[in-house]
Parts: structure tokens; sequence; C-alpha cells
């Protein structure tokens, strides 16, 4: 059977987060921690993300066709920007699902690079020999563990909103997850997407759906990592902010 598509849909990396505040500060600072006192999955947006996920909002309400559907991460920073889109919008379901959750790192949660280099140079060393796609930490997932939860998430994203209209608001790990899964990207393909720049904060990445010569529809990609001129706050860079 031919796979089941939404109409459309979008792919939206959460607002700048108090933990992308804290990890540029350790970065900066070539400290081995990033200082955050809370789980990954209570991490909320800074001042500065809920302006963003404010503004992208306004833009997703000012559609002609809008999103019917938010699908987000059960993480608070991509609910808190889910739900300043799904506010925006007339009618739309908003609906958690743990495959959209971040990539778990398991024991280099928290570290910067110096720090797993310090404090677990046999990881740094697999790390460097394996690659980012394969490389798993104890604990943790590798990006083909993420693509493997992702596969079953568009599953039932056929099953239960074919020919809707769907925004999936993640992280940036899960976006270029699904270009690799939707584009049928190989694992050279999608690192060099990864390398050319990170997945801007409440940036959108969208697609279409198009027959082909057999009858059969396929995604093609409309636009990736685009901060809509709508939402021009979305554009400043990640910076030293106040934790929202």
């Amino acid at each position: 059977m031919p796979p089941a598509w939404p109409e459309r849909l979008w792919i939206v990396r959460h607002g700048q987060s108090a933990g992308n505040v804290a990890a540029d500060l350790a970065e900066a600072a070539k400290a081995s921690r990033i200082a955050i006192d809370m789980r990954d999955a209570d991490v909320p947006l800074s001042t500065l993300g809920m302006t963003q996920a404010a503004a992208l909002g306004g833009w997703f309400g000012g559609l002609t066709a809008p999103p019917e559907v938010v699908l987000v991460s059960p993480f608070l920073r991509a609910r808190q920007t889910a739900e300043a889109i799904a506010g925006s919008i007339d009618a739309c379901h908003l609906a958690s699902d743990e495959r959209l959750r971040e990539r778990e790192f398991g024991i280099l949660d928290r570290l910067t690079r110096s720090g797993v280099a310090a404090l677990h140079p046999d990881q740094a060393a697999a790390l460097t020999m394996l690659g980012k796609f394969y490389h798993r930490p104890p604990g943790g997932e590798s990006w083909t563990d993420v693509i493997l939860r992702l596969r079953a998430l568009l599953d039932t994203v056929g099953l239960h909103h074919s020919g809707q209209r769907i925004v999936i608001v993640a992280h940036q790990v899960v976006v270029l997850c699904l270009r690799y899964i939707l584009e049928s990207l190989d694992e050279a393909a999608i690192l060099a997407i990864d390398r050319a720049g990170d997945v801007a904060n409440c940036s959108v990445t969208e697609y279409d759906f198009i027959g082909d010569d057999s009858g059969r529809s396929r995604p093609r990609l409309l636009r990736y990592n685009e901060v809509p001129a709508a939402a021009p706050v979305t554009t400043a860079a990640d910076k030293p902010v106040a934790a929202g």
C-alpha cells in the first residue's frame, strides 16, 4: 500500500532555551559541564525563546491554510513553543508524542565538548572513530536510534493524520533525522547538512507531497531552516539572556 502523507508538514525547532544559553556560556568559558540544575525534559524557554515562539505562532496563525494539528515533544521547551503556535490558530489540536523527544545523551548529558574529552576520553575516541551518526554513549542514543523511533512516528502520522496540515515541534537532531527519512538521505548527506550550520531556534522546515509517475506521492522539501520574514525576532542568534 502506498504511504499516506499529510497535505502539508512543517517541522520546527523549539525556541531558544535556558539550556541553549547555559551551553553557549559553558563552551565560551571552556568549562567541562553545562550549568543546568534540572532534568533536560524540564528546561524552559529563555525570555528570548518565549518571544521567538510568540512571533512564530503569529506567522502560522496568519497563513491562509494554517496547521490543523501540532505534534510536539514532551520536553518543556518544545511544549512551550507548540502552545504558542497552537494558541494562535483556531481549532488547532495539540498532542504530545514521546518519540519526538530530544536525543538522549546518557553519561555525556550536560557535558561540553571539552568536558567529554576530559572526563570520558574513551567516549571521545569512540565518537571520533564511529562518527556522531552511529556513536551511542552509554545510557544514550545514536542518531540511528532516534531515526528508528521517528520512522514509527511517521507511520502514526500517516495512519491518523493523512491529508491534514501538521506541525511537528521538536529538537535539532529530530529535525535533521526527519529530513534523513523524508528525503531518503544517506549518512554523508545528512552530516553535510549538519556541518553547514545549526538548525536555528524557531526555524521552519516545510514539505508538501506530490505524485510521481507511478501514482505514489513523495515528500518535496519547500524550505529548510528558514525564519519566516513575518517573525523577524526569530533571527536573533543564541546569546546570554535570563531564563524564561
